[in-house]
């Protein structure tokens, strides 16, 4: 053990010593010769006896030098040892397959007393075998061991680091790859900052979104009984969850609260909404709420803010509903009941008139629709192009694909000397076209992605959203001009009831007045869904400005490769309860997402069916036409996927995945949120 153990540093330069004063004074004895020949004999002895001397001390003295360095150096291991075997941070030695070797009290403390030789994955799995750093940095790991929370802390140690760095002995034993293990506990942080988190206000509004409707369907000596009771609801509600309410105006509260109760709301589905929609005092039209909140915003002015804007998206969903906006992510809640219609016209007039000025302050206008476009979105924007040019405003259309549902009433408009040669573009020439001094008009759609042109919205200021869909979290951001009615049966319908009020001179031309009513059948299936009073006003509009049935009728027919694609879909549909799913054949079509929403509608003419989803692939995508009568509500379903719509009318996209795939998915979805009581 002793002969493997040699000097080195400076200590073996120390030991070296005698043999260079040796070799100094042979050098003086040579010179002492030259000098005198009797002086040379005496530094001749001289020499001899410190060389005897010196050797002997070298010999017999060096192995007891270097016993007493490896003693002082194992009394002082033992020391380190006991200071950190008595440390307070736990801390242990794991090999390179993660088992423990060696721990000190502290870590026995938490992990037990006989950890020895077990793999530190069996005791804490949040620490994976593939979390040992490969090189000299560190890993850190976030780990919750017996109601405690630690932060975890690895390091790799080399043993031949310690015979490179040592200056004192020399060793030399195999490569070994060792890891430190520390744990620091930071439970009490982790108390404080959650309790830090409960105790931050959220800020909240709440909104009677029909308190004119239902009022007016109560007797008027039980109005202000209807109205005591609402409010005595809201405010008991939250009162259970400690929070202040303020009425702020007759339909409207503000309420502010302690953020630890909001996962209580969540679980319990803001039952508030179900509260008030029960209370019943001979009112025909039950009481809905919207209810929007505002978390962990950055200031309390911030908070209300964000409840505003999650309000705004509760209303343009329809009602009935709690949205959360909690920074950039929006959970919705509620939401599973039908729209109603709202009779009155005045919102109409008030958006028209709204528009009128946003397009008499602007040199230009350009009409968007969505992505393969159908004659809804064609119809309204045939609708805006009308309104523009009224107000003698240069106007545009952007499509970049004709669908071969919109190709059959396009061709009435091109090459024809009524219009502009240049009333339709590509979203790729409306590029030099939109700039700050253009109006932005987006129809049928309130989704930037969706559009024919996303790249366009960034070139003006000026946007105005005209839509029948509910909002999603990535509508479009900041317009000058919102106008979304979920209840609407389409974008022809809001643009029809706009067209009467924007201005006196606005007179729709045949062919015009055939392209809106063609999107008001196509949205309406031939108005057997989603119709209601103001529905039949537009058609009835439509018809007075010279809109043709049959002419209509002649447009809107199929042709055979797509009547055999539907029927083929509608013969190999299957069943699942009262739900019916079918694969809509894509080959040699032109639209064959349009197809298969046709496909989605056929199939609810089937007894027992009240709902259906229809899968069709184009390009590596599976789109899902989903349609419903009231009993479920496809469009929380198709939300859950991605996509969104109306509650009977939806739709979404699959990709990265096959379509039995997706029929599993989506039958999946629907299962648990029968069982969650979503549906």
């Amino acid at each position: 053990m002793k002969k493997k153990v040699k000097l080195k540093g400076r200590l073996n330069m120390y030991m070296r010593w005698p043999i260079f004063l040796s070799i100094f004074l042979a050098a003086a004895t040579v010179v002492m010769y030259l000098l005198d020949y009797r002086a040379g004999l005496i530094m001749t002895a001289c020499l001899v006896l410190y060389i005897a001397a010196a050797s002997v001390i070298y010999i017999y003295l060096k192995p007891s030098v270097v016993d007493e360095l490896v003693n002082f150096a194992i009394d002082f291991a033992q020391v380190q040892r006991t200071l950190i075997h008595d440390l307070e941070i736990p801390y242990a030695i794991l090999d390179d397959t993660g088992k423990l070797l060696w721990a000190n009290t502290s870590m026995k403390e938490i992990l037990g007393e006989f950890i020895d030789m077990k793999n530190i994955s069996s005791l804490i799995p949040e620490i994976k075998a593939d979390m040992l750093p490969e090189d000299e940095e560190r890993a850190y790991a976030n780990v919750h061991y017996r109601d405690r929370f630690y932060k975890a802390e690895i390091m790799k140690v080399c043993i031949d680091d310690f015979g490179m760095d040592n200056q004192v002995v020399e060793m030399h034993p195999e490569a070994y790859r060792l890891f430190a293990f520390y744990l620091f506990d930071e439970t009490e942080i982790q108390q404080t900052r959650k309790e830090i988190q409960n105790q931050k206000l959220i800020c909240g509004i709440i909104l009677v979104d029909n308190y004119e409707e239902a009022l007016n369907s109560t007797e008027e000596v039980r109005r202000s009984l209807l109205s005591a009771l609402v409010e005595r609801k809201i405010t008991k509600y939250m009162q259970n969850y400690d929070a202040i309410v303020n009425k702020m105006e007759k339909d409207k509260y503000m309420f502010v609260m302690r953020q630890q109760y909001l996962p209580v709301l969540q679980s319990s589905k803001f039952s508030l909404l179900d509260e008030v929609r029960e209370i019943n005092i001979g009112n025909e039209l039950s009481v809905t709420l919207c209810i929007g909140l505002g978390v962990n915003a950055g200031s309390y002015a911030q908070a209300q803010d964000w409840a505003r804007h999650a309000i705004d998206l509760a209303l343009g969903r329809g009602g009935d509903q709690a949205v959360v906006k909690d920074k950039d992510k929006i959970s919705y809640y509620g939401g599973k009941t039908k729209q109603v219609e709202k009779t009155t016209r005045v919102r109409a007039r008030v958006k028209a008139h709204a528009l009128r000025q946003v397009i008499e302050g602007k040199e230009k206008v350009v009409i968007m629709g969505h992505k393969i476009g159908d004659v809804d979105s064609f119809g309204s924007a045939i609708g805006v192009y009308r309104a523009a040019r009224s107000l003698n405003k240069k106007a545009y259309i952007v499509i970049n694909d004709i669908t071969t549902s919109v190709r059959p009433v396009i061709n009435h408009f091109v090459d024809n000397p009524e219009y502009d040669s240049d009333m339709f573009v590509t979203s790729e020439a409306a590029r030099g076209i939109v700039d700050m001094n253009t109006a932005m008009i987006i129809v049928d759609v309130n989704t930037g992605a969706r559009t024919e042109g996303p790249e366009l919205l960034n070139l003006t200021k000026t946007i105005v959203v005209i839509d029948h869909h509910r909002q999603s979290g990535n509508s479009i951001e900041n317009p000058v001009l919102s106008y979304i009615e979920p209840y609407a049966s389409s974008a022809c319908e809001m643009v029809a009831e706009i067209l009467q009020y924007i201005t006196d001179s606005v007179k729709l031309r045949p062919e015009e007045a055939d392209a809106m009513y063609a999107g008001l059948m196509i949205d309406t299936n031939n108005f057997l869904s989603k119709t209601g009073v103001r529905t039949f006003e537009a058609a009835a509009f439509l018809k007075k400005s010279g809109a043709d049935i049959t002419r209509i009728r002649l447009k809107l027919r199929d042709d055979m490769p797509t009547y055999k694609a539907r029927a083929e879909a509608v013969k190999n549909a299957t069943v699942d309860g009262s739900n019916a799913y079918a694969v809509c054949p894509s080959e040699g079509l032109e639209s064959p997402t349009i197809v298969g929403a046709q496909v989605a509608n056929e199939l609810l003419n089937i007894t027992g069916i009240e709902a259906s989803f229809v899968f069709t692939v184009v390009r590596g995508v599976i789109y899902v036409s989903a349609r419903s009568f009231d009993s479920m509500n496809v469009q929380l379903v198709m939300e859950r996927l991605g996509g969104g719509g109306h509650s009977t009318i939806a739709g979404a996209q699959l990709k990265d995945m096959t379509v039995e795939e997706a029929i599993a998915k989506v039958k999946s979805v629907v299962r648990s949120m029968k069982m969650e009581g979503e549906i």
